[in-house]
């Protein structure tokens, strides 16, 4: 019998259909297993973590089957909780398959430290945008003797003399101490340091006699 007589057998199409019968029972099982093994079809909705800690996320992510792996920590933010949640990817609301990793950025224990510049010298118009713009808050002016008037004399923070180049925590309060324009010692008519608006000098001059031509 060749096989093209075995082709019209019984025998043959009753293979015929157990091949397919097992083809057709691996291909459910493998797309079981797939569906399975890669949560085919199962969305889990991203819960908003931003303001709580740590231990607080977890246990929220943990009750989802969520994983979650902190980043690179932000700026120091004072409108959220130190060391808190103040960013996450996914975004809240978006929909995910479970064991899914949430990336999260917390939030700083509280500002870095910054160099303080040398404003020794500047005037006050240079020297408080040059503070406040590395995050100083600028506290109490003060005034001492000196002849250059609004020009830096002295940086201090809680009372102490702060130096150019030293570390200051990012939102400090600094003090500044000004020149008020006058000599230091110096004493006028009324025997205050207050200077007195003098009068203008009129220089009278006499007639020589000598006319222009007369």
């Amino acid at each position: 019998m060749n096989f093209i007589q075995f082709m019209f057998t019984k025998t043959f199409w009753i293979q015929v259909v157990l091949a397919v019968f097992v083809v057709v029972v691996l291909c459910f099982g493998y797309l079981y297993w797939l569906d399975w093994h890669t949560n085919h079809g199962e969305k889990i909705e991203v819960p908003d973590l931003t303001r709580k800690s740590i231990s607080e996320a977890d246990l929220v992510l943990e009750e989802l089957d969520l994983r979650r792996r902190i980043i690179d920590s932000a700026s120091f933010n004072p409108e959220y909780p130190p060391r808190s949640v103040i960013e996450q990817n996914p975004k809240a609301g978006r929909f995910v398959k479970s064991n899914r990793q949430i990336y999260l950025k917390l939030n700083p224990s509280g500002y870095g430290n910054t160099l303080v510049p040398n404003i020794i010298f500047k005037t006050k118009r240079q020297a408080v945008p040059t503070l406040e713009a590395l995050g100083f808050k600028i506290g109490d002016i003060t005034y001492s003797p000196n002849i250059a008037r609004d020009m830096v004399l002295e940086m201090r923070h809680n009372g102490s003399i702060l130096e150019p180049g030293s570390q200051l925590r990012k939102a400090s309060v600094v003090d500044l101490v000004l020149g008020d324009g006058n000599r230091p010692g110096a004493k006028y008519e009324d025997g205050s340091s207050d200077p007195i608006e003098e009068e203008p000098i009129i220089e009278e001059y006499e007639d020589d006699g000598q006319g222009d031509g007369q």
